[in-house]
C-alpha cells in the first residue's frame, strides 16, 4: 500500500520544491510519512468545507495549490479559521499537502495549463527562472487574431463561471494575437507583458492602480494594450486535472479525485 512519503516523492519529482519562490511554503504541513493513503483530494484551497467533505468521503490526503501556513498565524485556536481546519487534519489523520508556486512555473503547471486550455500555441514562460521551458506566467499566440471582445468572451467561456466575471480594461475592437496570461495573482509580471509586445495580460486580482499605470504607460509608447482580470480560483482550478493525471500516472495505487467544491470567496455581485 502506498504512503504519505510515495505521494510527496511523486510530487517531488514532478513539482520540485527547489523551484518554489523565496518566499513561499509549500510541501507536507501535517501527516505522518509513514500512513497508508489510498485516497487523495485535491482543491485549489484549504477550507472547512473542504476537510468536512475530505473526512465524510474517506480521504487520506488532501492535495491544495495554496500553502495553508503561507502566512504563519499567530495563533491556531481550534476556534479559529485555521486552527478549525488543522485540528481537522490531525484529529481525522488526513495528511495535508501543498504545491505552489514550483507548480506554477513548470510545464504542465498552472499557467502552462491555463494557457493551452485558452488554445494558445508556442507557450513561453513569460518570465524565465530556469532555462527556456521554468518560469512565472506564459506569452503565446492565439492561432487566428480576433478582437478583444471576441477574446474575452472566449476567456470567459472557458472558465469557471464566478460572480466576479471576467473584467477587460482596453479597446473592445482591438485586435488580439499575442497573449501573454499569469494563472493566479499577478499584477507583478505586467511590465513583463508589456516588454514582450503583448496585446493582452490575462490574470488575476488585478488593482486599480498598476492597471491605470500599466494603461498610461503603453499609450505614452503608443502601444495598444490591454487587461483581463480574471477569477483566481476559476484560472488555478483548471490545473487540478492535470496535477491529479500526473500524481495517479507516478502512484498507479492510489486514487485521486478533484475537489468539485467551489472555493472562490465571492458569492455574488451587483450593479445599478
Amino acid at each position: 500500500m502506498a504512503q504519505v512519503s510515495d505521494i510527496v516523492a511523486a510530487a517531488q519529482s514532478i513539482w520540485p520544491s527547489e523551484l518554489a519562490d523565496e518566499w513561499d511554503r509549500p510541501g507536507l504541513i501535517t501527516g505522518l510519512y509513514s500512513a497508508p493513503v489510498t485516497k487523495v483530494l485535491l482543491a485549489v484551497d484549504l477550507t472547512i468545507e473542504l476537510m468536512h467533505d475530505a473526512v465524510a468521503d474517506g480521504f487520506d490526503m488532501v492535495i491544495t495549490h495554496h500553502p495553508f501556513l503561507l502566512k504563519v498565524p499567530y495563533e491556531l485556536r481550534q476556534d479559529s479559521g485555521k486552527g478549525a481546519v488543522l485540528s481537522t487534519a490531525i484529529r481525522e489523520d488526513i495528511a495535508l499537502f501543498s504545491a505552489h508556486t514550483n507548480a506554477d512555473v513548470v510545464e504542465k503547471g498552472v499557467s502552462d495549463v491555463l494557457a493551452k486550455t485558452l488554445g494558445l500555441l508556442n507557450a513561453k514562460p513569460l518570465v524565465p527562472t530556469l532555462g527556456e521551458k521554468v518560469g512565472h506566467g506564459r506569452i503565446a499566440e492565439l492561432p487566428q487574431p480576433m478582437t478583444l471582445l471576441d477574446f474575452s468572451r472566449m476567456v470567459a467561456r472557458t472558465l469557471s463561471a464566478t460572480a466576479g466575471g471576467v473584467r477587460i480594461a482596453g479597446n473592445a475592437e482591438s485586435m488580439v494575437t499575442r497573449v501573454a496570461l499569469c494563472g493566479g495573482a499577478g499584477d507583478a509580471f505586467i511590465a513583463a507583458a508589456l516588454e514582450a509586445s503583448a496585446d493582452v495580460y490575462v490574470t488575476s486580482d488585478l488593482r486599480h492602480h498598476p492597471v491605470q499605470d500599466a494603461l498610461q504607460q503603453a499609450r505614452a509608447a503608443s502601444k495598444e494594450f490591454a487587461l483581463v482580470d480574471i477569477s483566481h480560483w476559476a484560472a488555478e482550478s483548471l490545473w487540478l486535472s492535470v496535477a491529479a493525471a500526473q500524481l495517479s500516472e507516478a502512484v498507479s495505487d492510489v486514487k485521486f479525485v478533484v475537489s468539485d467544491l467551489r472555493t472562490d470567496p465571492w458569492d455574488f455581485a451587483v450593479t445599478q
